[in-house]
């Protein structure tokens, strides 16, 4: 299974994603297909890397983050580097989720403080508003 090889359409399918989106990273230097005359051609190792790209951005990482994750790997075979570096951005990713956490949370609470005032109001105005 680690000989297979795939098109721009094939592994775009197979990820759920479009082929634009590949073509976008391949333009940001993160994976580096094969050719095959004109036509671009995917590896297995190629796949393993665009799944790791996907993870990386729907957990917030940047381009330049996974890039410098990504390019380590193939530097250091025992990866302890490439570890720590994960480690020390995840970490940084959570402290920053934490606090968008707390902002959404203050928000929420702002917002229902404000809706619970504006319908005591309109109650005393003989006004009721149907439960949301």
């Amino acid at each position: 299974m680690t000989d297979k090889i795939y098109s721009v359409t094939q592994l775009a399918n197979d990820l759920g994603i479009t082929p634009r989106t590949i073509r976008f990273y391949e333009d940001q230097g993160l994976i580096l297909p094969q050719r095959a005359g004109n036509t671009r051609v995917y590896t297995h190792r190629d796949r393993a890397r665009m799944i790791l790209i996907l993870r990386g951005k729907r957990l917030g990482f940047s381009i330049k983050d996974i890039k410098e994750f990504l390019d380590l790997y193939v530097v250091d075979t025992t990866q302890v580097e490439q570890l720590q570096l994960l480690v020390g951005k995840v970490r940084s990713r959570v402290a920053q989720l934490e606090d968008q956490l707390q902002a959404v949370q203050a928000s929420l609470s702002e917002l229902r403080e404000i809706e619970r005032l504006s319908l005591e109001m309109l109650s005393n105005k003989g006004v009721d508003m149907p439960s949301a």
